[in-house]
């Protein structure tokens, strides 16, 4: 039995309540929120990924669009929309892995993609980003950095 088996398996084994956790009752992958018997907090998984242009592009415009996207990232952090944000590296299967990771929390997957496709290196081309919805158990996440109101 594979890894990948043996942790479905697990998994399967320990959630609770009538479908587990990402599977139909048949076992396919499943949309929408999972039935489980605990509380879920709901964020916008930002994926970014390398843009189609990236590569045509004089390494001085890719050096200026990377600042400019880290200053847009940061913005969005500043302003509360971004919790948390950062580089990914290391092997992937996919030909075009993903190079950027966040995630934000506010209820709306359309207007995180607004606000990203914004960027000015997605607006070249140098990067591509894809928002999901992620779920996990609520109060399993934090972000000290955020600055809450008070």
């Amino acid at each position: 039995m594979t890894a990948s088996a043996r942790y479905d398996r697990d998994v399967r084994a320990t959630l609770a309540g009538p479908v587990p956790f990402g599977a139909t009752a048949e076992g396919a992958p499943m949309a929408g929120v999972p039935q489980v018997n605990f509380a879920l907090d709901t964020y916008e998984c930002i994926v970014i990924y390398p843009g189609a242009a990236g590569r045509a592009l004089p390494a001085e415009t890719v050096q200026r669009l990377q600042a400019e996207h880290a200053e847009h990232m940061q913005a969005l952090q500043r302003s509360g929309i971004i919790l948390v944000a950062g580089s990914v590296d290391g092997p992937a299967r996919e030909p075009e892995p993903p190079i950027g990771f966040g995630l934000a929390r506010t209820g709306s997957v359309d207007d995180v993609r607004s606000v990203l496709e914004a960027n000015p290196a997605v607006q070249a081309g140098l990067y591509r980003v894809d928002v999901l919805t992620f779920l996990c158990p609520a109060g399993s996440l934090e972000f000290p950095l955020v600055k809450t109101e008070s």
